[in-house]
């Protein structure tokens, strides 16, 4: 058994920006760019089913901060965003039932 349960970083982030990603295959992608508190990433989530980009900006939410980055459609995703399948299977976000500070790790 390992001491930590969960092998991943996952830390929390304002979203500082966010805007549709139409130029991505996969459909609903949203940019994001996210505040950890010291350091900023971005991330490309598929949260357009449930979410407009410009209402995202202001929210806190948990991602992935230790998996590396990948290229989708020319930007550079740093950062894989948590959801769950909503009723209709598609993600909703996974987020701190009150405001924290960014940079938060979850244990």
């Amino acid at each position: 058994m390992t001491e930590d349960l969960i092998d991943a970083t996952i830390r929390v982030a304002d979203v500082s920006d966010a805007e549709p990603f139409p130029e991505a295959e996969k459909p609903r992608l949203v940019k994001l760019w996210l505040d950890l508190g010291s350091e900023r990433r971005q991330s490309a989530a598929q949260l357009g089913y449930h979410y407009d980009a410009a209402d995202l900006v202001g929210r806190q939410v948990l991602c992935v901060t230790d998996l590396g980055s990948v290229r989708i459609a020319g930007f550079e995703s740093e950062a894989l965003t948590v959801g769950v399948p909503g009723a209709d299977g598609n993600p909703v976000l996974v987020v701190p039932d009150e405001t924290v500070p960014p940079g938060g790790q979850l244990y």
